[in-house]
This record gives C-alpha cells, sequence and structure tokens, in this order.
C-alpha cells in the first residue's frame, strides 16, 4: 500500500473517530439532560400537590364558620340596625368566644354600609370595631354575590392574612351586613423549608404574597399595568409594600414546567419553575427547584457515553488490524481448497442418500424413521403408503401383511374402523372426511383416545410434491399427569378460598369486637359516673350544711349531728375522706377512660408552641399543697422557656410524675425544672424517695403495676405510668427515669422546643362568691337526667343554693311537663338520656318556651365534638361527676353574661 494512501485511511479513520465521539457526546448530553429534567418536574409536580392541598385544607376548615355566624339570630339583629351598648357587648362576646375556639386571627361583623358593627377583638388597641371596610372586595363580593375571599394586609392591624366573608341577610333575603374571619397563613408558610425548593404563592396579579424564602415576598412575577395598580391601590391590599419584579429568562419547558434562568437576586441562577392553580381561588402555587443536577446529569451521560465510544472504536481497530494480517497470505489456497472439499462432500453425501432411499423405497420400513419416538406413516399423491416406522406398527398393533409399500391408506382406514377406532357415528363419513383432509393438504394436530385409556397426539403436515407425513405420539402419561396437577391446582384454590373466608371472618370479628369494645367502655363509663355524679351531688349538699354550722333548727348544739352520736367536726372529717374517696375513684375512671381512648386512637391532640414557665407554676402551687400536707418541700425552678407539645396531655405526663413523687416520698424534697438538651428541653421531677430496683424500671410502665413502699392509703390503680407512656409515643416525646435504691428517682420528658411568642395564657375565670346577691337565688332551673338519683342529688344541691327547681327528671317527663310548667332560665340536660338525645330532646322543649334559656351540657364522655357543639350554640359544657363549685361557677357565669 503506498504511503499515500496510508496517511490518507489514518485521517478518514481519525475524522470518523472524532466526529462520533462529538456526536455521541452531544446526543448523550441532550438526552441525559431530557431525562433528568422530566425526573426533576415529575417529583416538583407531586410537591406541589401536596403543598397545595394542605393550603387548601387551611383555608376550607374556616369556610363554615362565617355561614354559621350569618345565620345566628343575634348577629342578623345586631347587623340589622343601630344597636344598643348591651347588644354590641354581646356581639363581641360572641365574636371573641367563636374565634378562640377556632383559633383564626379576627372575626368581624359590619353593616351593609361595610361599617365594623362588632369584632373578636373588640378589647385590643387596634381593634376592628367602627372601621370602614366598605373598599375591600371580600365586603363588595359578599353583598353582591353572598360571599367573597381576598388575601391582603391588614388595614387596621397591619397583619396579612386571608378573609372569608359572608352576607348576613334578612328574612327577606336582602343582605343587611357582612362577617368576616381573617385567617393568618404564617402556619402554611413556616411549614414551608427554608432551605431546598423555594414554595411561592401568587394571586391573580401575579404578586407573591406567601414565601419560604423572606426575600421572595411581595416580589412581582409579571408586569404590572396601570389599571392593576389603581386596583391594588384603591383596595389597599398590599399598602406599604414596594412591589419589585422579578426579571427571568425561559431556557426550556418539560412537561409541566419551565426552565428558567434568573440573572438577579433575590435567587439568580437556573431554576426548574413548576406551577400548579390552588383550587377555590385565583391563586397560583409555585416551586423553585434547583437545575444543576440536570447540567450535572448530563455532562455524566456525555462523559459515559464518549467514553463508551472510544472504548468500541479501539476495539475495533485492533479486530480490523489481527484480522488483516492473518488474510494478507492464505486467503486464495485455502478458499479454493476448501470450496472443492465442501463440492466433493456434497455429491458424495447426495449420492449416498440416493442410494438409501432407493434402498428403503423397496421395503418401506425407514431406517431413518426408526429413532422417533412417535410413530410415523407417509403417503403419496395417490394416497398410497411409501414408508413408516416400527412404532406405527406398534401402536396400532397391524398384521404383518396389512402395511406395505403401495397400500391404499383408505384400507387402514378401514381396519382401524372395524375395530372402533374412529369413533361412534357411519363408518364410511368417518373414512371420507379422512381422505378428504389429506387430499386438502392442510395441516392439522388433535388427541385421539383409545379404548385402552390410550391418549395419541396426531398430528400431519403436507409434503411439498404432494402426499402427507402423519405422527402418532403417546401422551397418555403426559395426560394423566396434567389431570392429577390440575385436581391438585383446583384443590389448592379451595382449600385457599377456605382460608381467606376464615381469615376475613376473623378480620370482621374483630373489629366487631374492637367496636363492641369501645362501646361497652363508653357505655360502662357512662354507668360507673352517674351513680358517682349523685354522690358528689348529695355530698356537697352535705357540705355545704356542715360548714354552715349546723345541720338543723331543733335546737342542738350546733357541733353535733343530730340522730348519729357525731359531732360536727367529725361530721366533716367523715364528709373529706367520702370526698377522697369519691377523687381516688374519679381519677381510676378518668384513667381507664384515656387508656380505653389510647388504645382506640380517638385521642385528638393540639400541638402548638406556648410558654413552659405558666404551666409549671400552675403544677408546682398545685402540688405544693399536697407536699405540704405530707411534710415535704417542694421546689420549682423557673424558666422562660417555650417548647411545642400538647399543653394538656403534657400537664397530664407532669402531673403523674408529681402525684407519684409526692405519693412515694416519705420525707426530704421535689424537685422540678427543665434543661436544655440541644434543639430540645427536657423536664425532670427529681424526689429523694425510696428508689425503684433496676430490673423493675420497664415493669412500672406497664398497666396495674404499683411499688409496694408507697402510702398504703393512697396507691393508685398502676395506670399512671402507662398513660403516660402512651401519651409520650403519641406526642412522640421520649420518656426517662434515673432511679437508686435509697437516694430517689428522676423522671423525665423530652419535648422539642418551639418558638417564643406574644401568646398570654388564658385568664382563669373570677370565682364566684355564695352571697345574698347571687344571681342564682330564685333562678328556675330544669334537671334533665335519665338516673333518678342524680335528679334527687342535683335538686338538692340546686335548693341549697335557693334556685327555684321546678323540674327534675327523665325526658319523656320533659316533654309531658313542658307545656304546663313555667320556663325555666337554666337547663341542666344530660346528653344520653336512653333513647333520647340530650341536643335533640331541648330543641322539642324549646317550642314550647317563649326564649331559649342558658344550657349546660352534662355528659360522661369525654368528646371534643360535643363541647364543639356546646360552644357553637353558647352553652355550658361539664363532664361527670360533676364537681359542685365547678357547676356553681358556670352557672353563674352564664347568668351574668346574660345580664
Amino acid at each position: 500500500m503506498r504511503p499515500a494512501t496510508r496517511l490518507h485511511r489514518f485521517l478518514l479513520t481519525l475524522l470518523l473517530t472524532g466526529g462520533g465521539l462529538l456526536l455521541v457526546a452531544a446526543v448523550a448530553h441532550r438526552e441525559g439532560g431530557r431525562r433528568a429534567l422530566a425526573q426533576q418536574s415529575q417529583q416538583a409536580t407531586q410537591q406541589l400537590a401536596l403543598h397545595a392541598q394542605a393550603l387548601n385544607q387551611r383555608i376550607e376548615r374556616y369556610r363554615m364558620l362565617p355561614r354559621l355566624l350569618a345565620i345566628n339570630p343575634d348577629v342578623r339583629r345586631g347587623a340589622s340596625g343601630p344597636a344598643d351598648a348591651a347588644m354590641r357587648q354581646q356581639l363581641n362576646l360572641r365574636l371573641e368566644q367563636a374565634n378562640r375556639s377556632t383559633r383564626a386571627s379576627t372575626l368581624t361583623l359590619t353593616d351593609a354600609d361595610g361599617i365594623a358593627v362588632a369584632a373578636s377583638n373588640w378589647q385590643t388597641p387596634g381593634s376592628n370595631v367602627g372601621e370602614d371596610y366598605s373598599f375591600r372586595p371580600y365586603v363588595q363580593q359578599a353583598l353582591r354575590e353572598g360571599e367573597g375571599r381576598f388575601y391582603g394586609i391588614g388595614v387596621t392591624t397591619g397583619v396579612p392574612g386571608y378573609f372569608l366573608s359572608e352576607a348576613v341577610r334578612d328574612d327577606a333575603g336582602h343582605a343587611i351586613g357582612v362577617v368576616v374571619i381573617k385567617i393568618e397563613l404564617d402556619a402554611i408558610q413556616q411549614a414551608w423549608p427554608a432551605d431546598g425548593d423555594t414554595v411561592l404563592v401568587s394571586d391573580a396579579h401575579d404578586v407573591v404574597f406567601l414565601a419560604s424564602r423572606a426575600a421572595w415576598r411581595y416580589r412581582v412575577l409579571a408586569p404590572l399595568d396601570a389599571a392593576t395598580r389603581t386596583e391594588l391601590a384603591d383596595t389597599r391590599q398590599y399598602e406599604g409594600q414596594a412591589l419589585q419584579p422579578v426579571a427571568v429568562q425561559a431556557l426550556r419547558a418539560p412537561g409541566g414546567g419551565e426552565l428558567l434562568r434568573i440573572d438577579q437576586p433575590p435567587m439568580p441562577g437556573r431554576w426548574l419553575w413548576q406551577r400548579a392553580p390552588v383550587d377555590g381561588t385565583d391563586w397560583t402555587l409555585h416551586l423553585l427547584h434547583d437545575a444543576a443536577p440536570v447540567a450535572v446529569a448530563a455532562r455524566q451521560w456525555a462523559t459515559i457515553a464518549g467514553a463508551s465510544w472510544l472504548a468500541l472504536a479501539f476495539v475495533l481497530l485492533f479486530l480490523q488490524q489481527r484480522l488483516r494480517l492473518g488474510a494478507l497470505r492464505r486467503r486464495s489456497r485455502l478458499e479454493l481448497e476448501t470450496l472443492v472439499r465442501q463440492h466433493a462432500e456434497e455429491l458424495r453425501t447426495a449420492q449416498d442418500g440416493l442410494v438409501a432411499a432407493a434402498q428403503e423405497a423397496d421395503t418401506g420400513l425407514s431406517r431413518r424413521l426408526a429413532h422417533l419416538p412417535q410413530g410415523v406413516v407417509i403417503i403419496d399423491a395417490d394416497l398410497r403408503i411409501v414408508a413408516w416406522n416400527a412404532r406405527y406398527i406398534e401402536l396400532f398393533r397391524f398384521p404383518p401383511d396389512l402395511v406395505q409399500v403401495g397400500t391404499p391408506i383408505e384400507d387402514v382406514f378401514r381396519y382401524n374402523a372395524r375395530r372402533g377406532l374412529l369413533g361412534p357415528g357411519p363408518v364410511e363419513d368417518a373414512i371420507q372426511r379422512r381422505l378428504g383432509h389429506l387430499r386438502s393438504g392442510k395441516p392439522h394436530m388433535r388427541e385421539s383416545e383409545k379404548e385402552d385409556g390410550t391418549v395419541l397426539e396426531i398430528r400431519g403436515n403436507p409434503l411439498p410434491e404432494g402426499g402427507f407425513v402423519t405422527s402418532y405420539a403417546d401422551i397418555t402419561s403426559y395426560k394423566t399427569t396434567a389431570r392429577e396437577l390440575r385436581s391438585l391446582a383446583d384443590s389448592l384454590e379451595r382449600r385457599i378460598a377456605e382460608r381467606t373466608a376464615d381469615l376475613e371472618q376473623a378480620r370482621r370479628d374483630a373489629e366487631a369486637a374492637n367496636r363492641y369494645k369501645g362501646r361497652f367502655v363508653a357505655s360502662a363509663v357512662h354507668d360507673l359516673l352517674q351513680p358517682l355524679n349523685a354522690a358528689r351531688m348529695f355530698l356537697s349538699a352535705l357540705r355545704g350544711r356542715l360548714h354552715d354550722g349546723g345541720v338543723g333548727d331543733n335546737g342542738m348544739p350546733a357541733d353535733d349531728v343530730p340522730g348519729s352520736g357525731l359531732r360536727a367536726s367529725e361530721a366533716r372529717e367523715l364528709a373529706d375522706s367520702i370526698d377522697g374517696a369519691l377523687a381516688a375513684q374519679d381519677g381510676i375512671l378518668a384513667s381507664l377512660l384515656d387508656i380505653s381512648r389510647l388504645e382506640s386512637g380517638t385521642l385528638q391532640t393540639d400541638v402548638r408552641d406556648f410558654a413552659l414557665g405558666p404551666l409549671l407554676d400552675a403544677l408546682a402551687r398545685e402540688a405544693g399543697v399536697l407536699a405540704a400536707a405530707r411534710g415535704l418541700r417542694l421546689d420549682a425552678v423557673a424558666t422562660r422557656a417555650w417548647v411545642r407539645s400538647d399543653a394538656t396531655l403534657l400537664r397530664r405526663i407532669l402531673q403523674n410524675f408529681l402525684s407519684n413523687a409526692v405519693r412515694y416520698t416519705p420525707r426530704g424534697r421535689i424537685a422540678i425544672g427543665c434543661r436544655r438538651v440541644g434543639d430540645a428541653l427536657r423536664i425532670e421531677v427529681h424526689d429523694t424517695g425510696p428508689g425503684i430496683p433496676p430490673g423493675r424500671q420497664h415493669e412500672i410502665f406497664e398497666e396495674f403495676r404499683r411499688l409496694d413502699d408507697g402510702i398504703a392509703s393512697e396507691r393508685g390503680a398502676g395506670l399512671g405510668l402507662a398513660i403516660v407512656d402512651r401519651i409520650a409515643r403519641l406526642l412522640g416525646h421520649r420518656i426517662g427515669l434515673r432511679s437508686r435504691p435509697g437516694v430517689g428517682s428522676v423522671f423525665s420528658v423530652t419535648v422539642p422546643l418551639g418558638v417564643a411568642g406574644t401568646d398570654a395564657p388564658p385568664a382563669a375565670p373570677a370565682a364566684t362568691h355564695a352571697d345574698e346577691d347571687s344571681p342564682l337565688h330564685g333562678c328556675r332551673v330544669w334537671c334533665i337526667d335519665d338516673d333518678p338519683r342524680v335528679c334527687e342529688a342535683t335538686r338538692a344541691l340546686l335548693q341549697r343554693w335557693r334556685c327555684a327547681v321546678d323540674f327534675a327528671g327523665g325526658g319523656d317527663d320533659a316533654i309531658a311537663a313542658a307545656p304546663a310548667l313555667p320556663p325555666p332560665a337554666l337547663v341542666l340536660l344530660d346528653v344520653q338520656l336512653g333513647t333520647l338525645d340530650g341536643p335533640a330532646l331541648y330543641d322539642r322543649l324549646a317550642a314550647h318556651w317563649p326564649l331559649p334559656p342558658l344550657v349546660i351540657l352534662v355528659s360522661a364522655a369525654h368528646d371534643d365534638t360535643l363541647r364543639g357543639l356546646a360552644d357553637a350554640r353558647g352553652w355550658g359544657c361539664l363532664r361527670k361527676p360533676v364537681r359542685a363549685p365547678a357547676l356553681r361557677a358556670l352557672m353563674t357565669q352564664l347568668l351574668l353574661r346574660r345580664g
């Protein structure tokens, strides 16, 4: 080969290798980037759906409150015209109470001119009362369409929020006012991740008002025209905020999103921008995902493809070189010799085949067919036998002189027909049908079962020059095995179906047992609390008589109890002992109910950030009284920490720690305090009790497990720490225990730190005193309960407070007495009245009364839904067993509130 030709070939190879490398790398870079971008876009779409669902649920949970308030008679009267001071005060209190229950920002009632008549923040310096909100879109929408939605910065408070409004209509259907609830969406915004993906929410004008990064808030994603700016100024939607634009440049648009580049703050760089609408609003939810992994994936694909291409090119060049060296010397001579040998061998093989075929044609018994396991017979175009094998003769047991070269196949068919091998029906029809099939030259396959049970698989195929080849295979063993397998499969299917049915029945029985258990626990607690409630009522009346200084007007000394041989002081001690026993019984029943609610998963939690100091101070005051009575010293370490937990359930945990410490500490001191552990806070209760052996430290958290060295008269049922363990697992808190026998124990619970805020704990209601000016004097009261003992005890207690008890009985008796007796001012209403329901019974009774009375629901069930119903209707709510001071305080509070 000339040098010029060799150089040209080298340059061509180099050009093809380099060009292929660039092409493959470019295609791989594009494909890798496309796949990575599609994957990132799909993940962003799923995240957007979750964020949109959470935002929509946050808004819709408050949608029903304005509608309920809009149909309230007091709200309609307050919006219909000028209201006096008492009505405005009542409206403010109602809105304040409803707002406290729902934990919204504010509730406001405006008249038809948009002037705020009442508001839940009426006591704060920045109150909404008296403000003109007619320019706000949510007022205009509600007056025009019945309801409205609007997000903006509060003109009074300066706090942004989402406003939901509902029109208040008179009897003619005319809008006379608007009820507005303001929802702060900071909780949603704070739940978004501060790093990683950026989450934004924009309004219909592409103004970002919610963002996981503060730099994005009040940015404009599209230019605002003059009309839009005028509208924003008129509605004061973003008053005081400089709406800065964001310049973005679109690069690519994968499925459902865009690949953008931002060249200026707040976040310069390349981003995958995904959008999704928020149902029920004109908002758009945005997700900005870092597009750097897309470029990295594209480069990786390009690198891998380029390396693979170079490896393939080197392998091909190596193989080409090796093949060229081996073919240069021997190609012509070897190819000629190989070709001659092949032709000679083929000629010899063809000649031998012709000779063998000629020899076999004379006998018909083909040696080439002898090794086949099937019986084979070959016929020519005239339907005469030309060849067969021994297996064919063996299968059908033909006589030696029947099958010969040139024998018509029809003779064989007739022989088989005489033996009944062609099946039922006319013999000639069966023979002609088989002959017609052979003449048609179509392949076939079928199965035939002989009288002895042998099953043959018959296959027939036509020959190119005419004729037919038919094979007969004995598949009896295969069919038997198939039938056995089919029978076994049917048996297994039946057994699986039976086991599945048994398991399904067991699951239904377990679910039914669980439902029965819940109903049984609720019913049992209700039945157990009924006599306890009556006993508490009787005990409260008795203690009132004893503490008044006597028990009758018979002239006996004030310190003697007639007919008992007891002094008044001794009677008071007995009453205090009875009260302590009932309190212990209350604690056991409450613990059993808590265990049931925790196991069934019906206990609801309210996790939020709150100050820990007031909770520890209250617990220290309550436990300090018991500790002082035992001669113990209780110290509480002050703290200003904020934690994130359920305040009620955390209080229950610490109450159990303190009560156990007081119960099991014979002398010394008890201390409660907290210390910071990383991002959490560990609240500890120290005591100088006998300590707990290491082998029993796990047992005490089980139900009905108690130590034997506590105060015998005050040992609990062994449920306190079991409840603590379950509550801690429900809240995700960690319980700790350190103890040394003879030294003392330290119980602790570790809770996450919270964000400090300005919320203050609600003030305790003012205590009421029994004096001559009490609003209970002469108050007409009805007591409706299905337990006669509760009715009798409640009547005695109320009469002790100088109430006029016109009725005390069950639900059916109340319906019968309502038309005849004077209407009550206050009703003590049990929830479970046999077959009747307390709230439903009240609706029937209210039809007989000109004015609705005050209502206090009394129930043994710990149901938050029931308390929510009472709050919505302006009723009081107490749980059995009812304590007399709590009942008196609530009755006095309701009467004073009504005026």
